[in-house]
């Protein structure tokens, strides 16, 4: 073991001995924890660490944020600091049958106009997604991913973890970072780690993680760092987000495989299960070959991740909504367990619904001990025939939502156990008659929120949710409290809350109190979009909300909005346009919205789209317009063909159909030209698409010139 030496060395021998004990200390992290291949002694290691404590004691003036040292250090902090992505961190979507896999890979290709894709595929981890933002080499900042677009400051807790470096590796290929590096990734516990983190839990009498996934969730989301480092946390990187590659030595990758083999060369952990296949049918044996030993891994995955491999193409695919076109996850089926039902009960929603809900006996499914599942609805426990008593196999739908699959035969009989559902007329909570309207199997209770406490909690609990209003500390349980107790009866009532009352509350400590008072505070000032979600009309999802701010720009054009104006946006139709009509000509809404401004619930507002649209149209006269291109054009690229239709308002889709305006065609332009030919569709060649082009920019540019005349 290192002890000190009787002098202390000279600066510029300190400052050499520091750097090399640094690369050092770097150098066996590595194999320690990533590698698994340690070359040294603990004790050999921890005389390592000891003897850069004791220089950088005596030499303060060179200690800097990347020291190994400097892993657990400072004091706790007060709160999470919001942050802000540059790139938006998207979900992926879906894919859950052998079928939607195939519709993934054959909208690929349209859009590519390929036969075959080559697509960069590895597990889908079970954890936490986080960034790591590297300035010059140095990790600076670190963030959970939060809603997408605004995650928490968790860089106290993430420089605990021993999987992420604090200062990037050089590599004789890329021997040079970008200025600025955003490195992408999955925070996780080993289930080895989870049980044994569990077993200390136990042991000290606190409080049992239900799984891996929640163990290094609630790690990383500590005040004090020094109890996350006692956390055995590991972390994988995927991706990266918004880099600066100014001044770098070596280009930007061209492939996502490429992409990982260089982040693995910097020094950050890169799972071996990565591959590069051609087509569905590489996919599929991907999928099967990491199904086959998803129970021998050491980490928890609920399923397989498809990317399209060269980042070109990746930019021709796109985006929709909050998820990428060229990648899709493709979930594992849910685990399911065997368990008998104690009690058959009833919740009402947000909306009324009626949902029939069973109560378990305690059964682990998928690392989660469920005690309550879902029957969906009134048809289908009816369907099922499911009774108090019967045992049942659960599963958790999506790897979430705990629902009852089925029952199970049983040899005891069920003369004595009659059915122990019945339709429900009247809500549970509030006595209210309960409808089912025509067309939908769910029936609701016909009571307002006004009227029907259930329904009050958790419109409450959406409003002050996190892709809501965002009131951080605001949980389920105690809005039930506030409700319970006639201290909260609207949206509003959160803006008169004071720290006193909050305190009164259970397990409600002052700085607890203080704290949320600060969020709700913070909360008054959001965005257009956040406080239409987070009034909970029916219908209106998350995308929904972003698209009918864009659109109208302020609450009062969208509240006053007719039928014909609101069926004008993106992806509202019929009926989500009567739910929200009859919504804003309620009175209780229009009450509940008043008050919420009056207590300085704001957001910044602008004209709606319509506004000027003569002008607008004027300026974008391919409005409406939906352009195919396909083949090679001699001289345009798709990217810039693509940039001057949209400019003037259009549209370019990859398939041809019968909405499709003109199909722009080049050479070896295939069936698309074919199908365009069958159906009558106009067939323009780059010359005639060149040439209408500049005809209309100049006509756009003559309106806009003489607008400015006339002003």
């Amino acid at each position: 073991m290192w002890s000190p030496p009787h002098s202390v060395p000279g600066e510029l021998e300190a400052r050499e001995r520091i750097s090399s004990l640094r690369s050092t200390i770097a150098h066996h992290d590595h194999l320690y924890y990533q590698d698994d291949a340690p070359e040294l002694s603990d004790a050999d290691y921890d005389g390592l660490m000891l003897e850069l404590r004791w220089l950088e004691s005596h030499y303060p003036e060179l200690l800097t944020a990347d020291s190994p040292t400097q892993r657990v250090s400072g004091a706790p902090i007060g709160a999470f600091e919001p942050i802000t992505h540059q790139l938006p961190m998207l979900s992926l979507n879906n894919g859950f049958e052998d079928d939607d896999i195939v519709q993934f890979d054959r909208r690929v290709r349209e859009g590519l106009e390929l036969e075959q894709v080559e697509y960069s595929v590895e597990p889908k981890f079970d954890g936490l997604a986080v960034s790591l933002i590297y300035e010059h080499g140095v990790f600076t900042l670190g963030a959970t991913r939060g809603d997408g677009s605004t995650g928490e400051n968790i860089t106290h807790n993430l420089k605990t973890v021993r999987d992420i470096p604090l200062r990037i590796r050089s590599h004789d290929l890329f021997d040079s970072s970008p200025a600025r590096l955003e490195v992408r990734g999955e925070l996780l516990m080993f289930r080895e780690d989870f049980l044994k983190l569990n077993a200390q839990q136990l042991e000290h009498g606190a409080k049992v993680f239900a799984n891996p996934r929640n163990a290094a969730a609630g790690s990383v989301r500590q005040l004090d760092p020094t109890i996350a480092a006692r956390r055995p946390l590991r972390f994988f990187a995927y991706g990266l987000g918004a880099c600066d590659w100014t001044g770098s030595s070596v280009t930007s990758p061209q492939t996502h495989a490429e992409l990982l083999e260089r982040v693995k060369a910097w020094g950050f952990p890169v799972t071996v299960l990565r591959k590069v296949v051609i087509g569905v049918d590489g996919l599929r044996g991907f999928y099967e070959s990491v199904y086959r030993q998803r129970a021998e891994l050491p980490f928890d995955i609920d399923g397989v991740v498809y990317k399209v491999n060269r980042f070109d193409q990746q930019a021709r695919l796109g985006f929709v909504a909050r998820a990428p076109r060229f990648a899709i996850a493709h979930k594992y089926p849910p685990e399911e367990a065997i368990t008998h039902i104690l009690d058959i009960e009833v919740q009402v929603g947000r909306t009324g619904a009626i949902t029939p809900v069973a109560r378990l006996a305690p059964v682990n499914v998928g690392g989660v001990v469920v005690t309550n599942a879902t029957l969906h609805n009134e048809d289908e426990i009816l369907r099922k025939d499911v009774r108090v008593g019967d045992t049942v196999v659960v599963r958790r739908a999506g790897d979430v939502i705990p629902e009852v699959v089925r029952v199970l035969p049983e040899s005891q009989s069920r003369a004595d156990r009659p059915a122990a559902f019945s339709l429900v007329t009247s809500c549970p909570v509030c006595g209210s008659p309960v409808a089912k309207l025509e067309g939908e199997t769910i029936a609701r209770c016909t009571g307002s929120t006004v009227v029907c406490p259930a329904q009050r909690k958790q419109a409450l609990i959406h409003f002050a949710s996190r892709r809501a209003m965002n009131i951080d500390g605001l949980g389920e349980k105690l809005i039930e409290q506030l409700v319970d107790t006639g201290i909260i009866h609207t949206p509003a009532d959160f803006y008169q809350l004071t720290a006193a009352t909050l305190e009164s509350m259970e397990r409600m400590g002052v700085k607890s109190a203080q704290n949320l008072i600060e969020a709700i505070e913070q909360s008054r000032k959001t965005t257009l979009a956040r406080f239409v979600y987070a009034l909970g009309i029916r219908h209106v999802g998350e995308a929904s909300a972003k698209q009918l701010a864009a659109y109208f720009g302020s609450l009062d054009a969208l509240m006053q909005a007719s039928d014909e104006r609101l069926l004008e946006v993106q992806d509202v139709g019929p009926v989500m346009s009567a739910s929200i009509r009859t919504f804003f000509a309620g009175e209780v809404e229009q009450t509940w919205i008043k008050q919420l401004r009056e207590r300085g619930v704001c957001w910044p507002e602008s004209e709606p789209r319509y506004a000027n649209e003569s002008e607008e149209d004027a300026q974008h006269p391919l409005k409406g317009w939906q352009f195919v291109l396909t083949g090679t054009l001699p001289t345009l690229s798709r990217d810039a063909a693509t940039e001057a239709i949209e400019a003037l308002g259009g549209k370019v889709t990859g398939s041809v159909s019968k909405k499709t305006s003109i199909v722009v065609a080049g050479e070896s332009a295939g069936s698309k030209l074919d199908k365009a030919q069958s159906l009558g569709i106009e067939v323009w060649d780059e010359t005639q698409f060149v040439a209408k082009i500049e005809e209309l920019k100049n006509s756009a540019k003559s309106i806009l010139l003489q607008g400015e005349e006339d002003v």
